[in-house]
């Protein structure tokens, strides 16, 4: 199937929920109701038989041996680079670089393509709905240059105010950068509007994208960002993988950011000359087995399809957002208009630590706390908040039981 047009023709949420055997399991006696998908997603048996399947039958290094194992290796691990590419419509392979997730490529950008372009007095442009992945590389090199690191508003709503942004947009500016989609209010923001200006600026842009690549069909040349960077365990892949794309011009003028092996075409002691992009910023063994198992994600999510899978989390997001309203005290933060399933919220009288705690003796997963986001928890001025966000193998069901398990405790906090 295409993940970008097909779905199936009934959404047989119980089918798919089988696939992934953690979600049988129990906590403290209590069926597991899992909304930490912003976390991390679970793992269906397709890409857990993957990744087993590498390491019992395949396991060796990657381009370093000509025997079997090491072929067979090395095709498992560029045909997820292949994959990866076409789900994301990355024009070629040589623009996706492999990383270990969107820390990893936000680094990345910051040490090799940001640092050697500023200059005192310079800027780069976030938002204050960021991670922090998409905050603290910006300030580590702005520090070292003598550069700032400025921040657009966003409303009440949780909604970037898009004008400001591209008034800010000035000339001192020689990166902006803004997420797909918050990890804490689920906006999705306008990326094709603000690319375009950016353009006009001649400012590259970087995208995080981590919270879209779940949930919303990514096609990166569209979009007409310089950098998309993602993660693969938010996409049902394991820990350790995602990428960076980015446009041919920049990864041709970047230079490396890790040295070592894989990287090179000639060490020599009077110089080395590297390789071409993208292994010129893979140096080392990388996570071959995670990769296996990121390519088997992918062909999971597109058996599914985004139609499906985007019908069926804005039904659920509705029917959630509705029964949280019924709770008494209850304060959602962030409603915008197209918002991606993940709801954060606090209840009067209740710290947000306690009742996830007690949320969890009821069986029911969820987060709390900051997540990883300090300016966005300081513009609502609020240290914490909790955090439900659900994926395409949760159910109306499961949104129920945390609704009778939020009232239980909330009862008991009083």
């Amino acid at each position: 199937m295409n993940a970008q047009t097909s779905s199936p023709t009934v959404f047989d949420v119980q089918r798919i929920r089988a696939d992934f055997p953690l979600l049988s399991r129990t906590v403290h006696d209590k069926p597991l109701v899992y909304f930490d998908n912003a976390n991390t997603s679970q793992k269906p048996r397709t890409v857990i038989e993957a990744v087993d399947a590498h390491y019992r039958r395949h396991n060796a290094n990657v381009s370093r041996a000509v025997h079997q194992l090491g072929e067979e290796a090395t095709a498992a691990y560029e045909g997820a680079r292949d994959k990866l590419a076409r789900f994301i419509n990355a024009g070629t392979r040589e623009q996706l670089i492999l990383t270990s997730g969107t820390t990893q490529a936000t680094n990345l950008v910051a040490y090799s393509y940001v640092m050697p372009r500023l200059q005192p007095g310079d800027a780069i442009l976030s938002t204050v709905m960021e991670h922090h992945a998409n905050i603290v590389p910006w300030q580590l090199v702005a520090q070292r240059r003598g550069a700032t690191v400025k921040a657009a508003p966003i409303n009440e709503r949780g909604e970037l105010l898009v004008e400001q942004y591209i008034a800010m947009l000035t000339p001192e500016v020689k990166l902006a950068c803004v997420t797909h989609v918050s990890n804490v209010l689920g906006t999705v923001n306008p990326v094709r509007e603000i690319a375009r200006e950016c353009r006009k600026r001649g400012i590259a842009l970087l995208v995080d994208g981590s919270q879209a690549v779940p949930h919303r069909p990514v096609d990166v040349q569209a979009l007409g960002c310089d950098f998309y960077a993602f993660t693969g365990h938010k996409m049902l892949a394991p820990t350790g993988t995602g990428a960076l794309w980015a446009r041919r011009e920049h990864l041709e003028a970047m230079p490396p950011f890790f040295g070592g092996g894989e990287m090179i075409r000639e060490v020599r002691f009077d110089g080395t000359t590297f390789a071409a992009p993208p292994h010129k910023f893979e140096a080392g063994t990388p996570n071959i087995a995670g990769f296996v198992g990121m390519a088997a994600a992918i062909d999971y999510i597109e058996s599914v399809g985004f139609a499906a899978i985007q019908t069926w989390e804005q039904q659920l997001l509705q029917y959630a957002t509705e029964r949280l309203h019924e709770v008494p005290g209850l304060r959602i933060i962030g409603e915008a208009a197209g918002k991606e399933p993940v709801i954060s919220f606090l209840v009067d009288g209740a710290q947000a630590t306690d009742l996830a705690t007690l949320l969890d003796l009821e069986g029911i997963a969820v987060r709390s706390g900051h997540h990883c986001a300090h300016p966005l928890m300081q513009f609502y001025g609020v240290p914490a908040t909790l955090r439900a966000s659900l994926a395409f193998y949760n159910t109306r069901e499961e949104i129920d039981s945390f609704l009778d398990a939020l009232l239980k405790v909330r009862r008991m906090l009083r």
